[in-house]
């Protein structure tokens, strides 16, 4: 099994999560774009965070089991930014829960099997 899908999988579906707004949806990849170069925003450090951990799923260190675990915290720390600044109630809908699910399961199990792949197979 090639657990570089579960990597894959769970990078699309990241920035194919939907923020809604005042008129429309935003895809999370233009949000955290746009973000980065919104200056003296507290949120432009999340939106800086989540793509530098975006960016290390390509590094050459992107299979080492550390690298993975802090891509993940990394990516995952500006969805929560805007969970705790925005109320609860403006996530209740399918366009944002059902790409965060498949990002939080895919990239954990990528984490799992790139872990179990790194340890040495010990032989009585």
């Amino acid at each position: 099994m090639n657990i570089n899908i579960f990597r894959y999988t769970s990078i699309i579906s990241y920035l194919f999560i939907i923020l809604m707004g005042q008129m429309i949806g935003l895809p999370f990849i233009f949000w955290l774009l746009f973000t980065a170069f919104d200056f003296w925003n507290i949120e432009q450090i999340f939106a800086i965070l989540g793509l530098l951990g975006a960016i290390l799923n390509v590094t050459r260190w992107k299979n080492k089991v550390l690298v993975t675990i802090l891509s993940f915290m990394m990516m995952l720390s500006p969805i929560m930014g805007r969970i705790v600044q925005t109320p609860i109630e403006k996530f209740n809908y399918f366009a944002f829960k059902i790409p965060l699910f498949l990002f939080i399961v895919c990239y954990l199990i990528f984490i799992v099997l790139n872990a179990k792949k790194g340890k040495p197979v010990v032989s009585l």
